[in-house]
């Protein structure tokens, strides 16, 4: 039978050479696969409505059009709690926005998009409220 000692020894002695004989085996990702769960260090991801995943760097975070669009997620679906954020709009939308970004738009673009993102939302809400009242009435008859 082995000593405690000498099998806790080997044990540890296992380990480190484990460690440093370590190797990691990458897999080649196939175009199908390339939307993983993980994200390159300095991004935060969102999905679009359609499910389109986007991971974006997070100097976006400062855009006041990118914050107006954190805002509507946050009112029209909540904050996350462990799951993504998700914006109400299209990936086309989305795509259009980032090229917007990206191409530093000046002070009066950046206001009419925010203007214009605005009262879509207002045109949403309203559509909603107005299907709302139309599957109230009815059930009434």
């Amino acid at each position: 039978m082995i000593n405690t000692k000498k099998l806790m020894k080997m044990a540890k002695k296992w380990q480190q050479r484990a460690a440093l004989h370590r190797k990691r085996i990458s897999f080649q990702r196939s175009n199908a696969a390339t939307s993983s769960t993980a994200t390159e260090k300095g991004c935060f991801v969102v999905y679009t409505a359609d499910k389109t995943r986007f991971a974006f760097p997070l100097s976006y975070l400062s855009n006041s059009v990118f914050q107006e669009l954190l805002k509507i997620s946050e009112e029209e679906f909540g904050l996350p709690a462990g799951g993504p954020i998700t914006l109400p709009f299209d990936s086309v939308f989305m795509d259009y926005l980032i090229k917007l970004i990206e191409r530093r738009m000046d002070g009066d673009t950046e206001k009419a998009l925010l203007m214009s993102i605005s009262s879509a939302r207002c045109s949403l809400q309203c559509s909603l409220q107005q299907q709302e009242q139309s599957n109230q009435q009815l059930f009434v008859f």
